[in-house]
Order: C-alpha cells, then structure tokens, then sequence
C-alpha cells in the first residue's frame, strides 16, 4: 500500500474542488465514513454555490479549502465530495511548494478529479486512489452505499483490496508499470499545459461518461498526437457509461499501440464503482483480464 493503512481514528478530510455536492447525500456520505470510525472534518465551503451553478463556490475558496485539508497535519485523507466541472480551474491558485512541504497524504476521488490526480502526481510525486466520493450516490445514497463500491474502497484505504476484474481483453499480454490516467476528457483537456499527461513506461486508465464515440476518438487522437501514447507499457478501460458501443473506436485508435490492453473494469463512472491507486505500480494480465497494484515498492509519478 502506499501509505499506512487508515484506521479508526484518524482523521479525514471532505473537500469541493469541483461542482457542487447535494447536502443531503454528503451528510450521509460523512456519517458513513464516521461508521468507521474515523473523524470527518468538512470544508468551509463545500457547499457553497456562487453565479456559475456549476461550480461549489468561487475558485479561491474551493483553492483554500483543498489546501487548508492538505496541510493540516491532523488529516490522513482528502476525499472530494464529487466531481463535475472545476478541478483544473485550481492547479494555478495552489501553492504547491506548501503543499508539498506538508509531506504525504492521500486524495480520494474521480470524474472531475482527474485534473487533480495528475497535477498532484506531477507536482507533489504522490499516489492518489482513484474512487467513489462521499457525495455521490454511490456512498451517499439514500439505501445506503453501494456494497461492492464500499467495501473496495474500505479495502484499498487499509490495504486489502484486491485485483479488479474486467470484461475482455482487446489485446493480449501483462504488463507491469505504474498506474495512470482516469477521466479521457479530463486527460486530454490538461495536454499544453505543465500538467500534460505522460504514458511513458506506465499503464494507462481510461474511462468516460456520455461522450459519443466521434469525440472518444477526438480526445484520443489528440493524446495520440500530443505524444501522450508513447512508451506506454500498457491499457486499462474502465466504464464507458452512456457512451454508446466505444468499442470499435477504442480498437482502431490504441490496437496500433501493441501493447496489452483490458477492458471492461468497473472503474470510472457506473456502479460498481472500484478503487484503484494511481501513481503506484500495477499490473494488468489478459488472462485474468484483471488489474491489479499496488505492487512492490511505488515510485513517485511524474
């Protein structure tokens, strides 16, 4: 595991980095974190709403908090309430040489939260744990969490989880690397800037929600294009929810990569929704057709 195991007791933080959270499914979402045991401290404007209604609150305040949470030496985790729209409206207002002063936590998240989890690779050499956040449905919906979705993500936070399982294999083989990626739309939005992503020497996760397979193939010739692709040791696909059949675009666009590629992991959007740490070592096999990480000893992203 990349960081010692979380424990009843410790202290977490809820943070709104991008859109908005629903009161009502976030305060079930932190009485299910208290469940076990753990302090929840929620940010000052985690619920704030200001004119653009797509965003929780200005850009400074959503900064502020997220800051405020990670360098508070009391917190172990970040969790981001959800996801939507607003990440990468932050990665200038935070002022990284703090937050890296303030030593290694974990930030928990997805969707939207991509922008965070490469920029926090890039700038902080830290793993992150891709997964479901306390304001969403899938933690804080009204029958209660998602089991498989919960008890994943109680196993990755203390080191028990195990591989996840896909669907297919695109392309054969296994391949051993450090874990990458999340959002396609998130990823290919970041390329120009200091936090382009990279899949050199790394297995690559990808996964989207409601986007039409022309702009899959938009997105992914643009990561193409960028260089983003090259090295890359291997391919993870995770949920493609609402995205009509992506098979054959993702086929035309990344079996030329010759690299093993799995598809079909519950990862990304969609229920069951399984965690997986990004920035640490992972191997994928098509035999299995599973995922599986971390491995062995982490090496900081860049």
């Amino acid at each position: 595991m990349p960081f010692p195991a979380l424990q009843s007791g410790d202290t977490v933080a809820i943070v709104s980095p991008s859109g908005p959270a629903d009161a009502a499914q976030l305060r079930r979402g932190v009485e299910r974190l208290e469940g076990l045991g753990l302090k929840v401290v929620v940010g000052a404007h985690a619920l704030d709403r200001q004119e653009l209604p797509y965003l929780a609150g200005s850009d400074a305040d959503r900064a502020a908090d997220l800051q405020a949470a990670w360098c508070d030496p009391a917190v172990s985790v970040v969790f981001c309430s959800r996801g939507g729209y607003g990440a990468a409206r932050l990665l200038g207002l935070l002022d990284w040489d703090a937050m890296r002063a303030a030593g290694p936590k974990v930030l928990v998240g997805s969707s939207d939260i991509t922008a965070l989890h490469q920029s926090f690779g890039v700038e902080l050499g830290v793993p992150t744990l891709h997964g479901p956040m306390p304001g969403g449905l899938l933690l804080g919906g009204e029958d209660g969490p998602e089991a498989a979705t919960w008890e994943h993500l109680r196993a990755a936070l203390t080191g028990t989880a195990s591989a996840v399982k896909g669907e297919l294999a695109l392309a054969p083989g296994r391949a051993e690397g450090v874990l990458t990626g999340g959002n396609l739309s998130l990823l290919a939005s970041l390329c120009g800037t200091r936090h382009q992503p990279s899949f050199a020497g790394r297995i690559a996760l990808l996964e989207d929600i409601t986007e039409e397979p022309y702009r899959i193939d938009r997105m992914l010739t643009q990561l193409l294009q960028s260089g983003a692709f090259e090295g890359v040791r291997g391919i993870a696909l995770g949920s493609w929810v609402d995205c009509g059949d992506p098979y054959p675009v993702l086929r035309d666009r990344l079996l030329p990569l010759g690299v093993p590629i799995v598809a079909g992991l519950p990862v990304g959007h969609g229920s069951p929704q399984m965690s997986v740490w990004l920035g640490a070592l992972g191997v994928i096999d098509t035999e299995s057709c599973s995922l599986a990480g971390p491995i062995g000893n982490d090496e900081p992203a860049r």
